[in-house]
């Protein structure tokens, strides 16, 4: 099967902008979520990758990329958003999910414990956390993009606003430059802050094989937040890629899709 026929584009209503890497097989697909800020094209390297087993459904999640704008940003609508692309896709799928995508996941899980097998939540636990994305908000905010011709010009504004260099061409690639304007709905984004630092209270819990991966560099995932990540999900397994932060996923690509496709292919 070809590594990476894709294709792109938006269900009717208000699913989610998709991109689908390699072909349907026996094998439920695997959905990805990325965090905030990011979007599906973010993820198409690994996507591509792990596409050699099956299809690979990378989502841009709602208020990022092309999907739907929306006040709603809590972290239940983005659980029965990526439900409604499962339902989709033959009802069942594997699912990855980082940073905010992972507390979407975690959500998913929980409240439609049918449409997981089995679930990756990529350096992130589900509790409130205590820093606040909202300088790169006000960052984004300040660029001028009526002087924006190419990425690197925006890269240079936020240079000067004092963002670091991985970060600003992170946040450039949401930038649709021939329409001038950013595929992130600040507004909404930061209204929504406390909710998405956050998690959302819950008696339930999912049964299901989880992982837990997470960069050693990172302190997102403490020890003391196993407490609460083996309550709601039981049968949690937790690893480390060593040397690699909270984008662990792009400090170490190699490590992580391995990591995955293991967990992914275990029996």
């Amino acid at each position: 099967m070809p590594l990476a026929a894709r294709g792109e584009g938006r269900y009717q209503g208000n699913m989610l902008n998709t991109i689908l890497h390699g072909s349907p097989s026996e094998r439920p697909p695997v959905v990805i979520a990325h965090g905030l800020y990011g979007s599906a094209r973010n993820w198409g390297v690994i996507a591509k990758r792990l596409s050699d087993r099956g299809q690979v459904i990378a989502v841009d999640m709602r208020n990022h990329g092309r999907s739907l704008r929306s006040d709603d940003h809590r972290y239940e609508a983005m659980a029965d958003d990526l439900a409604e692309v499962i339902a989709a896709h033959g009802g069942k799928a594997d699912v990855v999910g980082h940073s905010m995508g992972g507390k979407a996941a975690m959500m998913l899980a929980l409240r439609h414990p049918d449409a997981i097998g089995k679930l990756v939540v990529a350096d992130i636990a589900p509790v409130a956390y205590c820093h606040s994305q909202m300088p790169f908000i006000d960052a984004m905010r300040q660029v001028d993009l009526s002087r924006v011709e190419r990425r690197s010009d925006a890269e240079s504004q936020l240079a000067e606003l004092g963002v670091e260099k991985a970060l600003q061409s992170f946040f450039t690639q949401s930038l649709d430059l021939k329409e001038g304007r950013w595929l992130l709905n600040l507004d909404a984004l930061a209204e929504n802050m406390p909710r998405i630092m956050s998690f959302p209270e819950t008696d339930a819990s999912w049964t299901g094989p989880a992982l837990f991966l997470s960069g050693a560099a990172s302190d997102y995932v403490r020890p003391e937040h196993r407490e609460t990540i083996k309550r709601l999900f039981p049968a949690a397994r937790f690893a480390k890629l060593p040397g690699a932060g909270h984008w662990l996923h792009a400090d170490d690509p190699r490590g992580f899709e391995a990591a995955v496709r293991v967990f992914l292919d275990a029996a």
